[in-house]
């Protein structure tokens, strides 16, 4: 621990997996006595003062007339909602029909909000800046105090000859490998060159070609050594594995009707995959008819689901407070979700959307965690069969058990906060 309080400047992805990130580690931070002050974007007013943490938010774009109204982390939501179609679609195709168009949003914003985060910097004045996100922001790189980059994302976003490209949900064979980079090359070659240039103009290093960020004065990344690629594809030394970063701020709970002997599951599709009504309705409408109980985060548009009779949900559940209780996990394979079951020692069944959705469900199944189904052509038998060898698998289950104590015994959060105390010291 540094002698003198710091003062810590975060700024994550507004989606709600990073921003869960960063307020666990960043709880750690300010209960060590530093002052952690949040750069998040502006729908998050109120949510992170709230935590006891300081606000100072920035727009990634125009505000909109209702933006006092919005939920955090809307403009994703959206996003999501909008190109839901596509998720239908292979991997390959999605390079060019959704994730293009996800680089495209993100450019802009950080385009937009640069000199907003100048002027936070000025005003905060920050020891050191932490940036949880997967595009660069040139103020964050030109502060002049050490910058942390976390990768909360699957962590093939630093790539390697000896793994799948990331997004595209490949075996670790090398089947489809060459093609998909190519096309990824071809779909983004473009928008990178642009963006590296703009970067540059702003006073910030080159990027690594191809990718959309910088690493750091010190790195972090948030994926369990149990399904890590480290041995395929080494990191440098700047860089330190998170096992898992779970947050402590969750509200408690208690289950809302007792526990049979019936097996308990929890199932999300996440903030965003839960914007796809059609496929809550079609997940929701299977479980329904197995004897199992469960429990569902509903989503943004938790008014449009119908909930069957074994089931009870809500809007918004917490999820690092539920996840121990239950038996099996279904998810669509989003970083925090996968490393929080994996944290607590659950199998999982997943159901990838998009972006690195598609990585983790592969390594989970690949891994012999847990299984990979389609996500919309999944038949109801595949399903079952899914919940029937994971419950009843007790092999799988004990090793996961004693997999996710020794995960917790690592304690990432405090790791997470002994790196940014150490780099800000020197």
């Amino acid at each position: 621990m540094v002698e003198q309080p710091l003062t810590v400047l975060f700024m994550p992805e507004s989606a709600y997996g990073p921003t869960n990130n960063c307020i666990g580690i960043g709880d750690v931070l300010r209960r060590r006595g530093h002052r952690v002050v949040f750069a998040a974007e502006a729908s998050w007013k109120g949510k992170l003062t709230a935590l006891g943490f300081e606000e100072d938010l920035v727009d990634l774009a125009e505000p909109a007339e209702d933006a006092a109204e919005q939920d955090a982390g809307q403009f994703w939501k959206d996003f999501i909602r909008d190109t839901a179609p596509e998720y239908r679609k292979s991997t390959q195709v999605q390079l060019e029909t959704v994730t293009k168009p996800i680089w495209d949003a993100l450019i802009d914003g950080a385009k937009y909000c640069e000199p907003q985060l100048k002027d936070i910097i000025a005003r905060v004045k920050p020891d050191v800046v932490v940036e949880d996100n997967v595009i660069a922001f040139p103020a964050l790189m030109t502060a002049g105090v050490p910058f942390v980059r976390i990768m909360s994302c699957n962590p093939l976003e630093v790539r390697g000859d000896g793994v799948a490209p990331v997004f595209s949900g490949l075996p670790a064979d090398g089947a489809g490998w060459t093609e998909f980079r190519a096309e990824y090359d071809r779909t983004h070659r473009e928008i990178w060159t642009a963006f590296n240039e703009w970067v540059v103009e702003q006073g910030a290093p080159p990027l690594p070609d191809l990718d959309f960020i910088h690493e750091g004065d010190a790195n972090l990344y948030v994926f369990p050594e149990i399904i890590d690629y480290t041995a395929d594809r080494p990191l440098d030394p700047s860089w330190t594995r998170l096992d898992s970063s779970v947050r402590e701020t969750d509200e408690s709970f208690t289950l809302p009707f007792e526990r049979g002997d019936e097996a308990l599951i929890y199932f999300s599709l996440g903030s965003l995959g839960s914007a796809d009504v059609d496929l809550m309705r079609r997940v929701i409408g299977a479980l329904g008819r197995t004897p199992h109980k469960y429990i569902v985060s509903k989503g943004p548009l938790h008014a449009e689901i119908e909930l069957a009779p074994n089931m009870w949900g809500a809007e918004f559940v917490p999820q690092t407070k539920i996840i121990p209780l239950v038996d099996l996990v279904i998810t669509h394979g989003g970083n925090n979700t996968t490393t929080e079951a994996l944290h607590f020692g659950k199998p999982m069944i997943v159901l990838p959307l998009f972006w690195d959705q598609y990585d983790n469900a592969q390594r989970v199944h690949e891994t012999g965690h847990g299984v990979r189904l389609e996500t919309y052509t999944f038949t109801d038998e595949e399903l079952f069969a899914a919940l029937d060898r994971l419950l009843g698998d007790t092999e799988l289950r004990e090793r996961l058990a004693a997999a996710g104590a020794e995960i917790r015994r690592r304690d990432g959060l405090r790791v997470a906060a002994d790196v940014i105390e150490k780099v800000a010291a020197k």
